[in-house]
């Protein structure tokens, strides 16, 4: 079966990507598991947005929206036992209506600590995390690589986590 990447955008903006040869600036990163996946410590990121309703600011969308090229690189954590009336969104490329009827299309919390209680896993970290994917356009990773990231990696090892699964929006 042939996977077509570019169904749901514009034919215009399908092509540019289609015609545009671009190789990645760094290797894909791959780390072979030190563990059987029923004895590692697993967490959540994500790059949808969500962020705590009553207790975080939302993801900056104002400035996305005067300056377009600039993306929030930002995180929030999100503890995993928040429930789903808990939640909200701020992202500007895609619909969260499904989202917020259900987070574990985008962040499957629950869906990890079933696997936890079947044994599938070894356990659920405390704390899952939440980025806004979009980061500008060209995009800018910089501060996610020399910022962000490095603080939810030590948040990460702090917690003792060993298998992260990584949930674009």
């Amino acid at each position: 079966m042939t996977v077509d990447s570019f169904k749901f955008l514009p034919r215009l903006i399908a092509a540019f990507y289609q015609t545009t040869e671009r190789q990645p600036e760094y290797p894909i990163p791959w780390t072979p598991l030190a563990h059987p996946i029923n004895e590692c410590k697993f967490s959540l990121v994500n790059s949808g947005g969500i962020y705590l309703k009553a207790s975080q600011p939302p993801f900056d969308i104002q400035r996305e929206k005067i300056e377009p090229t600039w993306g929030d690189p930002t995180f929030r954590i999100i503890p995993a036992s928040t429930q789903q009336d808990e939640i909200g969104v701020s992202h500007l490329h895609y619909n969260h209506a499904d989202v917020l009827e259900d987070i574990n299309i985008l962040l499957p919390v629950q869906r990890f600590q079933e696997l936890e209680i079947k044994a599938a896993i070894g356990s659920m970290a405390n704390n899952v995390y939440s980025f806004m994917g979009y980061q500008g356009y060209p995009p800018d990773p910089g501060a996610w690589c020399e910022v962000y990231g490095l603080k939810v990696a030590k948040k990460l090892r702090a917690e003792g986590v060993n298998c992260i699964l990584l949930t674009p929006a």
